[in-house]
């Protein structure tokens, strides 16, 4: 529950016995977190309950309990069953006239004094008067949550198997002994043999013996289940049964993989090989407009002969509008030169591929990779030029403009001069 580092830190803070409780309580917020007051306050309870603390420890771990929660009811506090059995139980007249004040209303100056000032100021002919501590009990129990019925009838895990009997007997001593005994060190892990994994919540329940129902005898008009004797041998399963073996199935397969990976040559030609038998079916082939830039990135010549069988289709599109807007590489490139000398493509995706290009080159940061993408453009631009799969009067301007902007890199001067060769051979 906790840490050996936590609990040293706990232990040392209940050690203080003249410091204001105040100080005490504000060392505490400070070392454990509101999150984990809920536990240390528990770790308390169980150093409490297994009489692990001296007297003064003992005063200083009550006073941490009540001031956890002492900005809430009494039924909402979940240390008050500790502090009604101690109440009830111990022989200590100190420390049940110091309970009794959490009990009642605790008095003003309490904060200001530590343990000393107020074992000082006990009167010991002063009897406390007890009050109806079932009173207390039934308000409680009013507004706590319910138990499991199980987990309420738990033990601790684990029980400190001690050789001296005396340690069973409620400590007797003083409040001077207390303090001499606190000022030798008493309260640590080293001299308690404390082990922290001994403070926990969890219970050791009883477990519940449940028979499983005996069989009734099986009537005459029942069926009997028959038990099939193990020395029969292993029915065989054909897993082949109801598979598709179709080709259609192992295209569909190869393009699933063909989106994450790139594939190698012969399950390629599986593929291509596929599409050309069969024209229809690239359209059950699981390929989407949303799963094209992937196919590109990983395999662009299968992304080929795909838009290839689908330019007659009326969703070709959808795959130009995606191609058009994809990340800028050079499969993306590669595709769309591909896709331009082998078929007619639409003049305004063409210019509009090229815009796109022009634009991701302008707005990368990285100068390594722009020069290596301005290069590409560029001798991208000129295959489009020379093969005239581009009227270069379209974008003559923004090319011009691309160029000069980069006309540092050796391919945007040579696309440059090209440009102007064209310029100079119009009539």
């Amino acid at each position: 529950m906790l840490s050996p580092q936590e609990l040293d830190t706990l232990l040392g803070l209940l050690k203080e016995s003249n410091k204001p409780f105040e100080n005490i309580a504000q060392s505490f917020y400070k070392s454990f977190p509101k999150s984990e007051q809920f536990k240390v306050g528990c770790v308390i309870c169980m150093l409490l309950q297994d009489q692990l603390l001296s007297q003064t420890q003992r005063i200083v771990g009550f006073y941490l309990l009540y001031d956890i929660y002492k900005n809430e009811s009494l039924s909402t506090t979940p240390f008050v069953p500790i502090v009604l059995e101690t109440v009830e139980q111990t022989s200590d007249v100190v420390e049940r006239k110091f309970l009794l004040q959490f009990l009642m209303s605790p008095p003003k100056e309490l904060p200001k004094q530590s343990v000393r000032d107020f074992l000082a100021t006990h009167d010991p002919s002063e009897v406390p008067t007890i009050p109806d501590l079932d009173a207390f009990r039934r308000m409680h129990q009013e507004g706590s949550p319910q138990v499991l019925a199980a987990a309420a009838v738990g033990v601790r895990p684990s029980v400190r198997d001690r050789s001296d009997g005396n340690h069973w007997v409620a400590s007797q001593s003083s409040a001077s002994d207390t303090a001499v005994e606190t000022e030798r060190g008493s309260g640590d892990t080293a001299s308690l043999d404390l082990n922290p994994e001994e403070l926990t919540l969890l219970s050791l329940e009883p477990s519940w013996c449940r028979p499983v129902p005996p069989l009734l005898e099986a009537t005459v008009d029942e069926l009997l289940w028959l038990s099939v004797p193990h020395i029969l041998c292993e029915p065989m399963w054909d897993y082949t049964m109801c598979a598709d073996t179709s080709l259609g199935s192992e295209v569909r397969e190869l393009i699933a993989k063909a989106v994450k990976a790139p594939l190698p040559s012969s399950q390629q030609q599986v593929i291509f090989s596929g599409l050309e038998q069969d024209a229809k079916l690239v359209y059950h082939c699981g390929l989407t407009p949303r799963k094209l830039p992937d196919l590109v990135e990983n395999n662009p010549a299968i992304a080929i002969e795909v838009l290839l069988k689908l330019m007659s289709s009326s969703q070709i599109t959808g795959y130009f509008s995606v191609l058009v807007n994809m990340e800028m590489s050079l499969h993306s490139m590669e595709v769309v030169n591909r896709l331009t000398t082998a078929v007619d493509l639409p003049t305004e995706f063409v210019h509009l591929y090229i815009s796109n290009c022009i634009s991701s080159c302008e707005n990368i940061k990285d100068k390594y990779m722009q020069n290596r993408l301005v290069r590409l453009v560029c001798v991208f631009l000129q295959s489009l030029i020379r093969n005239k799969i581009i009227n270069v009067q379209d974008l003559f301007i923004e090319v011009q403009a691309f160029c000069i902007e980069f006309s540092r890199i050796r391919e945007a001067a040579s696309l440059f001069r090209l440009l102007k060769t064209l310029e100079n051979q119009q009539p």
